[in-house]
């Protein structure tokens, strides 16, 4: 059972994403966690690389923050890196680990800053949700950050930006999402990008 996530925002020189990716791979099989996601961001931020992984306890991910941060060639990839920022992050409690396999290909990760002690009413609007709107599409992860500004970040795979807006659309007309009471503890700082997987990321 994942207790903590990671994920690793890679901001890379122009076409930067796919001559990381075997430094990315080596990297993290050389750590405690498990790679579980890397992504080549199409929509949004551009030229980044997003990679996500799992450690079974906070211990294995305290070391592998340490480690990374005092890495000379961070995942491999100095070469080509501009900057890196590390987001650590907890589950939902009632969700599932991530499990690897092909769900997408086009993947939005989507990041909300909550209002102050938004966290629990969150995941409790969740919980009470999720169970009726998987039932269009799949989730990735939920998880809150356990550092910066109260946020939480949410993967979703979709078949096409077309079967995104569809699956979307209808949710909502069918009065599944969002959460009931929700959307009340998010703020107006939101954003999302579109990525897709390089041909090292396990979920596919």
């Amino acid at each position: 059972m994942m207790q903590r996530y990671e994920i690793a925002t890679l901001n890379t020189a122009l076409g930067g994403a796919a001559k990381a990716a075997p430094g990315i791979e080596g990297f993290c099989r050389e750590g405690a966690g498990r790679l579980l996601g890397c992504w080549a961001t199409e929509i949004g931020p551009l030229n980044q690389v997003l990679i996500l992984r799992g450690f079974d306890t906070a211990e294995d991910a305290a070391k592998e923050r340490e480690r990374t941060l005092r890495a000379a060639n961070p995942f491999g990839a100095a070469e080509v890196l501009n900057g890196m920022t590390l987001d650590g992050y907890a589950p939902f409690p009632f969700l599932p680990p991530v499990e690897p396999g092909e769900y997408g290909p086009v993947y939005e990760i989507r990041t909300y800053v909550l209002k102050t002690g938004g966290v629990e009413p969150t995941i409790a609007a969740w919980e009470a949700a999720i169970p009726a709107r998987v039932k269009y599409s799949p989730l990735t992860i939920a998880m809150y950050a356990l550092d910066g500004a109260p946020r939480f970040t949410h993967i979703w795979p979709f078949k096409s930006l077309n079967d995104r807006a569809a699956v979307r659309a209808q949710t909502v007309t069918d009065g599944v999402w969002p959460p009931k009471g929700g959307p009340a503890w998010l703020t107006t700082d939101m954003r999302s990008t579109i990525g897709l997987p390089l041909p090292i990321s396990p979920l596919r």
